[in-house]
């Protein structure tokens, strides 16, 4: 046995049980055994190379990993493999039907794990880690951030299917209410946006593509500031644009997971089932605190603030 094995077996085991207990699996007595795995990135961008590099660094040598860099250049007629990990929409999207080979997808909305089975065999083994965060750590932020303030916005069109109930009852739990509105076309946007924002205290952006995408978001942002709104984004690049905070997972967090769950499957054959991110980073815009004339929590103590929170709630 190599040396990965023997430690596996000899110094890691107490290590791996709570590990697998974390992530969804129950414990068993295999040693991890080579493992074949093919990553296909949805393109060649950044955030996907940060994520396979991340990936890869974070598996032992048994597991070997081949990569596809854009979601056409997977073919079921490749050589075989015992997992395909995939990252970002377009990827899954192209995968799923095309092979019966256990996949894990990454990357990816929650919304969009439904439309991502219908595509799969029935027999076929499939995960997921969701791009987006959970509703219970979304309240959590805003209860972290926003003390004062209990009339929560949430614009949305009808491709998304978001549980708003969920959102609603965890938010009502706190005496916060949620202000939700469905777009009814493109055209009646803006008018939308003007509607919940009269009413709204925060504006929570959700992974919404036909509203949130990069020809609407100045727009957005800039209507927001007009009454006095802030908004909380889904990524790094929200708060750059001018969202006052954000919840998100970073690739390379999301690959850290994706690895384990890995690491897991070379040695159970199972897969856990779909899941929120475990790991996440706040992001806080300075500037748009002093234009808004907020006064605002650092990064840490929004996260302690926030773990205390989870905990409790456990």
């Amino acid at each position: 046995m190599n040396l990965a094995g023997r430690i596996g077996r000899r110094l890691l085991q107490p290590v791996l049980l709570g590990l697998l207990c974390l992530i969804g699996f129950a414990p068993g007595s295999h040693a991890a055994e080579d493992l074949r795995v093919l990553v296909v990135l949805s393109d060649s961008k950044t955030p996907y190379q940060n994520f396979v590099n991340t990936f890869k660094q974070n598996l032992p040598a048994n597991i070997r990993v081949g990569i596809a860099e854009r979601a056409e250049d997977y073919s079921s007629s490749r050589q075989p493999v015992d997992l395909i990990v995939t990252a970002g929409v377009a990827a899954a999207e192209w995968v799923a039907g095309r092979t019966a080979t256990p996949m894990l997808a990454t990357m990816i909305p929650s919304y969009k794990y439904a439309e991502l089975l219908a595509k799969r065999p029935s027999s076929a083994k499939t995960t997921a880690i969701y791009l987006d965060q959970s509703w219970a750590r979304q309240v959590d932020l805003l209860r972290a951030a926003f003390p004062e303030r209990s009339k929560i916005g949430v614009l949305y069109s009808p491709t998304t299917r978001l549980d708003i109930n969920e959102l609603r009852k965890r938010l009502a739990t706190h005496e916060a209410a949620l202000i939700a509105k469905q777009t009814t076309s493109p055209g009646s946007l803006f008018d939308d946006l003007e509607d919940i924002l009269s009413r709204s205290e925060v504006l929570l952006a959700v992974p919404d593509s036909d509203i949130y995408n990069s020809n609407n978001i100045r727009n957005i942002l800039l209507t927001s500031y007009r009454h006095d709104i802030p908004l909380v984004g889904f990524s790094q690049a929200y708060v750059n644009a001018g969202a006052l905070y954000a919840l998100f997972s970073t690739p390379e967090q999301l690959a850290v997971q994706a690895s384990n769950i890995t690491i897991s499957f070379s040695q159970m054959r199972s897969l856990p089932d779909a899941q929120f991110p475990v790991l996440y980073s706040i992001a806080v815009n300075q500037e748009v605190a002093r234009t808004l004339g907020s006064a605002i929590k650092s990064a840490d103590l929004l996260r302690q603030q926030i773990d205390k929170l989870q905990r409790k709630a456990q």
